[in-house]
Parts: structure tokens; C-alpha cells; sequence
């Protein structure tokens, strides 16, 4: 029986609180495009992608029309491109780059994730070769993103790829200087990362994935909050979980609908949902917004990081019991320039860079679009990422960074990408050297606990 106040709360959510499809993402296999011909290579590529991903946007578009609930983005993630081309005679990545980029703008779609590598136990000459291309490919391409795993609970961290990723990060910002180093905005350093997650930088289809799969992002934080608001100041902690999780349950419920829908439309495999809460620098769209209907005063605020775990935990709780398949990050992000609440945190200097490594251990996707000053030094870059592996690998999390040296400005200063990417302040990050020890190179062994066989 249809229930006249639970229809008019979804269409209140959708209407007013911005409950949205973030992305709606086909993760697609290319393991059968392979060949020695860097030409044969990149026809195969395209033509499968323009096969499977021909009717993706029509159709979310019908579907959203249809049911009045919008689909923000629409997606493509492929198998890591560094296995894809390394069985070449001469592998040309960039020009793979271009054809992954030509595909998605064919097909419609804002972006296209998998130009990646996973070496978090080591490099093979292709993982070399994509990464060294990363900077010139990101450069000349405007849909594709880019991710390389360095780390895991089970192969510790991969120092060296660590060191390499610092320097292609600050070479990734030069080269798109005009535009504020968006290159770098384009890039994720992951530890732990999942295979069949739906938003980008990240996203790509992993090893252990079918040849193709529609993977599903809800974002709700507006929702959130004003559910929370809902409630009395007095209630206590266990009240606003228990109100949290009973809306995390909606939402997903929402994003159940819609994947699998879409995925029968288009004749392939519903894969996953992603519960991560994904904001966006819209009023009333925030995760910070959350932590101020709360209690605190501001994002930034001691007690951030036990409310952004409370959060966390409570989303998920909610989420899986409206989905038998939930995967991805699953989480709450907390991007500094894609949420109007962090990027007024972070330009009141209430959010500091220590806080923000403070609350990655308790969310999904960790330091993530935070602007720093171009000459930050390469060896602090790997320092940065360094320590945001080491909370990934000790904690057997997904956690990743995305940080963006923007040169030509400083502290204070602001960057603007507009539209989902929005802006952020220049933060700054500590000046004491890391030198001595990212350079020892090498390997961090993996933490006792990654032997559980």
C-alpha cells in the first residue's frame, strides 16, 4: 500500500533537501580489447565502449524524467588501463588517454575513471609507463581521471610509487596551470581501493568485477541534516543515530530503485550501491552542514571527528539493511572544495590540514580536493600521502588523497573549478622537512594483522 506521507516526504527530499542519483557509473571490462597493435588497441576500446555505453545517458535521462528523481552524473569506469596496455609492442598511454576520452564524449558521459594502475606491492614496466604518462594525459584529455593504488592492509605501502605519485601530482598541476592545476583535481592516490566504486577520481572496474555492471551513488546530506533538525535539541546521540539510520534506509532505498531499473533497461547487471554521503558546494548540500545541526558550532570543532564517526557508522547501518548488494566507498565524504560547509570552514582556518587527517580515519575517502601551495615540495607531497596510506592500511579502510598544489598562489588564496568541483581556499601544510625518511624508499610491510588466512 503507497503511504500519502512517506510519497510527499520523497518528493520533500528530492524538492527541497536536494536528494539526488550523484552518478549512475557502467563499470565495464576491457580485458577483451587487448592487442600488440597500439592502433588495433585503441579501436577495440572504442568501439566497446561506444557498444555498451550508446543508450547509458538517453536512458538515465527517460528514467529521470520519468521518475521525477534527478541522475547528476553519468559515468564510465574501465579495467585499470596499465594492464590493458602493457601487452603492446609500443604502448602509447596518452594516445589510449585521448581514445578513452573521445569514447566518453561520444557516448555523453562527464567522466570516464580507470586510467590507473594498482602497485601497491610494486611497479610492472606498464604501471611505470601509465604512470609517468599521467600528467601529459590528463593534460590533453578532459573527461578521463585518474587513480593508482599504493597501498594495502595486505602489501603494506608502496614507498617508491609513493615518491613517483608526488612528483607526477605537482607535474599534473603544472601542466594544467591556466586552469589551476585541474589536472591534479583529475588524480587520486588510493590505499585499499575498491573495485566497483561509482565516483570519481576513483572509480574503475576491478579485477574481480563482470565484463560490465551498472554501479549506483546516492548523495543525501541535505536530507540528513534536516532530519536531524527534525528532532528535539534535547534528544541525545543515540536518538540522532537511530534518526540517521532511518533516513540513510530511504535514501538507499531511492538509489535500489533507481540502479536497478536502469540496469534492466539497459540489459546488463545491477551492481552495486555506494551509501557514501557526496555533497556539493550547493547550500543545504553539505556534510559540515550536518556536524552544525548536531550541536557544533562549526565543522572544525572538537568533537568533528567522533560526530563525522557517528555519521559514518549510522549511514551505513541504515543503508545495507535496503540493499543485498552495497559496495564501493560507503561512507561520508568530506571534500574540501565540493562542500560549501568545509570550504567556510577551511577559509575561517576552523578546519586545519591536521583536522582533516584527523577525521580520514573515521570516513570513507580522505583528503580529498584540498588546494596547497604550488612550491609545496615534492618530498612533503609524499610525506601527505604517506601518512593518509598508513591510516588506510592500519585500519583496513579505503582512505586516498587528492590534493592539488596550485602554483602561482598562496595561503589564503582561493581556486575555482565551479560545478561539482566548486572551489577551495589554499590551505597551508607544515613546513618541517620529510625528506630523510620518504626518500629511504623501499616498502612499509604490511601490519600484523594482514596475516588472518
Amino acid at each position: 500500500m503507497l503511504n500519502e506521507d512517506l510519497i510527499i516526504e520523497t518528493i520533500n527530499m528530492i524538492r527541497l533537501y536536494n536528494l539526488d542519483i550523484r552518478t549512475v557509473t557502467l563499470a565495464l571490462s576491457l580485458r577483451d580489447c587487448i592487442d600488440s597493435d597500439i592502433d588495433v588497441l585503441c579501436d577495440n576500446i572504442y568501439n566497446k565502449i561506444k557498444k555498451y555505453a550508446a543508450n547509458l545517458v538517453e536512458f538515465a535521462n527517460e528514467f529521470e524524467n520519468d521518475y521525477s528523481i534527478p541522475i547528476v552524473n553519468k559515468r564510465i569506469a574501465v579495467t585499470p588501463i596499465s594492464l590493458i596496455g602493457e601487452a603492446c609492442k609500443n604502448p602509447d598511454y596518452v594516445k589510449i588517454a585521448k581514445t578513452l576520452d573521445k569514447a566518453a564524449k561520444d557516448v555523453g558521459v562527464n567522466f570516464i575513471g580507470g586510467f590507473s594502475a594498482l602497485v601497491e606491492k610494486g611497479c610492472t614496466k606498464g604501471d611505470k609507463l601509465l604512470i609517468d604518462s599521467i600528467p601529459e594525459a590528463l593534460a590533453q584529455t578532459e573527461r578521463v581521471c585518474s587513480s593508482i593504488n599504493v597501498a594495502s592492509s595486505k602489501a603494506g605501502i608502496n614507498m617508491d610509487a609513493i615518491l613517483r605519485m608526488s612528483e607526477i601530482i605537482k607535474k599534473s598541476a603544472e601542466l594544467t596551470k591556466d586552469n589551476d592545476g585541474i589536472g591534479a583535481a583529475k588524480l587520486v592516490v588510493f590505499c585499499n581501493s575498491p573495485g566497483d566504486n561509482p565516483f570519481m577520481a576513483g572509480a574503475f572496474c576491478g579485477i574481480g568485477e563482470p565484463e560490465c555492471a551498472l554501479n549506483v551513488g546516492v548523495s543525501g546530506p541535505g536530507v540528513v541534516r534536516a532530519a536531524i533538525e527534525s528532532l528535539d535539541k534535547s534528544a541525545d546521540l543515540s536518538t540522532l543515530a537511530n534518526k540517521i539510520k532511518q533516513i540513510a534506509y530511504k535514501i538507499t532505498t531511492t538509489g535500489e530503485l533507481v540502479g536497478r531499473k536502469l540496469a534492466q533497461k539497459l540489459d546488463i547487471p545491477f551492481g552495486v550501491i555506494d551509501l557514501s554521503l557526496a555533497p556539493t558546494p550547493a547550500v543545504g548540500d553539505s556534510v559540515a552542514g550536518i556536524f552544525q545541526a548536531m550541536g557544533l558550532e562549526h565543522a572544525g570543532a572538537h568533537g568533528t571527528t567522533a560526530a563525522l564517526a557517528m555519521l559514518n557508522d549510522a549511514v551505513k547501518k541504515g543503508g545495507i539493511m535496503a540493499s543485498s548488494h552495497v559496495g564501493g566507498l560507503s561512507g561520508a565524504f568530506i571534500p574540501v572544495s565540493e562542500d560549501a560547509g568545509m570550504i567556510e570552514a577551511a577559509s575561517k582556518k576552523y578546519l586545519t590540514f591536521d583536522k582533516l587527517e584527523a577525521m580520514t580515519s573515521v570516513c570513507s575517502v580522505g583528503l580529498d580536493m584540498i588546494a596547497i601551495p604550488g612550491d609545496t615540495p615534492t618530498d612533503t607531497i609524499a610525506g601527505i600521502i604517506a601518512d593518509e596510506m598508513a591510516i588506510g592500511m592500519i585500519n583496513k579502510k579505503t582512505t586516498a588523497v587528492r590534493i592539488i598544489p596550485v602554483l602561482g598562489k598562496n595561503i589564503g588564496e582561493e581556486v575555482f573549478y565551479g560545478g561539482l568541483l566548486g572551489k577551495a581556499p589554499i590551505m597551508s601544510v607544515n613546513n618541517l622537512s620529510s625528506s630523510g625518511f620518504v626518500k629511504r624508499g623501499g616498502r612499509i610491510p604490511a601490519p600484523i594483522h594482514s596475516l588472518n588466512n
